[in-house]
């Protein structure tokens, strides 16, 4: 059992929510675009090589999934908090626990929006912005399915692709 801020919470790597929580969840941080196909997200989170949650008592307050070969790299896919716990340390405590296991892993990747608050806390965490890294001679490249009623190249699918951060 951790201890975070003023709350009791159990960050546990045991744990995979139902659909009804999962949903409950992303929309509370306002991913919907993960919820408008539940199967999907539920599929995702199963398919993930490693879960992490923070909950108190049966109420689940945060997630973060890792998708990894186990040996080469790591991509931190999903980290979120709801809104009400954020700047707690919960994210922190998801992260840390979501990534023990790839510690021995040479890349550890991830996607995030453009916010200060979110370089801040990767940073805060280790990670380094891939424009930020060695020589400038690394890149990055993201490929998006076109998402239906949405024009292929949009403005979100460019500013996703700018935000790459890697750890090498």
């Amino acid at each position: 059992m951790e201890s975070v801020g003023a709350h009791e919470i159990v960050i546990s790597a045991d744990d995979r929510p139902g659909r009804e929580e999962l949903v409950e969840l992303y929309d509370a941080v306002g991913w919907t675009s993960y919820t408008t196909d539940p199967d999907v997200l539920v599929a995702a989170v199963e398919g993930s090589t490693r879960v992490v949650t923070a909950r108190y008592g049966e109420d689940l307050l945060g997630l973060a999934r890792v998708v990894s070969d186990g040996a080469s790299i790591a991509y931190l896919q999903d980290v979120l908090v709801r809104p009400e716990l954020q700047r707690e340390g919960v994210g922190r405590q998801l992260v840390q626990a979501a990534m023990e296991p790839f510690e021995h892993v040479r890349q550890k990747v991830l996607l995030t929006d453009d916010e200060p608050r979110q370089r801040a806390f990767y940073e805060s965490l280790g990670w380094t912005e891939l424009r930020d890294h060695g020589d400038g001679r690394l890149r990055a490249f993201v490929r998006f399915a076109e998402v239906p009623g949405e024009p292929a190249g949009t403005d979100a699918d460019e500013d996703l692709a700018d935000t790459a951060s890697v750890s090498v």
